[in-house]
């Protein structure tokens, strides 16, 4: 068995929690930011069983400023 690391993108929409995998495109929901992950976690675990990948893109986590004129 191997380990791989994914990147999980977690926003708030209305009462749920919405978690994102960019490298696999899962996507799962949850009441809180750790159900959110646990349910994506389970999500690409589930997916990579019947597609696996070949290779895993890293993504680049970063930051930016933009200028707002009020």
């Amino acid at each position: 068995m191997m380990t791989l690391t994914f990147t999980a993108v977690i926003h708030k929409e209305d009462n749920w929690y919405v978690a994102d995998c960019p490298e696999a495109g899962t996507v799962s929901q949850g009441e809180t930011i750790e159900e959110a992950l646990a349910n994506l976690k389970e999500a690409t675990e589930l997916y990579l069983e019947e597609f696996p990948l070949k290779e895993v893109n890293r993504r680049l986590l970063t930051t930016f400023d933009v200028a707002i004129h009020a």
